[in-house]
């Protein structure tokens, strides 16, 4: 169920370099290859905290934490990717720090993280606070965007 906001606000995080694919394309996007993401997260709530704000960016640390946990320096593939085995084969060797989760693309990505910082947010917040949004920016030119 949606929610609709009084207030909102917003952080990015930027420059997280990693790299994935699209095992299931047909052209180039099948190759392992690699962008700066940038996450962009709207907040909202109908009341503020005592300081005025929406989201206390200083109480974001594990959020900035989690995210290079899954996303700095990192080869992202999807969980049912067929080369999966010879990947992990590649990271056992010290070649790759591989993260998997059911859909590494834009449109994917945007969701994994949204339901993880929607949650983690709520729960920060004693569910003062949720997430509107979150967009995943590959480039300057390319994102996708997830919802409430």
């Amino acid at each position: 169920m949606c929610q609709l906001a009084t207030f909102r606000s917003s952080k990015t995080f930027r420059n997280y370099p990693c790299s994935h694919r699209r095992w299931r394309h047909d052209g180039h996007c099948s190759h392992i290859h690699g962008y700066s993401r940038e996450f962009i997260a709207w907040f909202g709530c109908e009341k503020r905290t005592d300081n005025g704000f929406v989201m206390d960016f200083g109480a974001l640390k594990p959020v900035k934490t989690w995210l290079d946990d899954h996303f700095d320096h990192t080869l992202l593939l999807d969980d049912d990717d067929p080369l999966l085995s010879e990947f992990k084969r590649l990271e056992e060797k010290g070649a790759c720090k591989l993260v998997t989760f059911p859909d590494v693309g834009m449109e994917g990505t945007a969701e994994f993280v949204f339901r993880w910082l929607d949650a983690w947010v709520k729960n920060d917040t004693n569910n003062r606070v949720w997430l509107i949004s979150l967009e995943v920016r590959e480039n300057d030119k390319n994102s996708a965007l997830y919802t409430a």
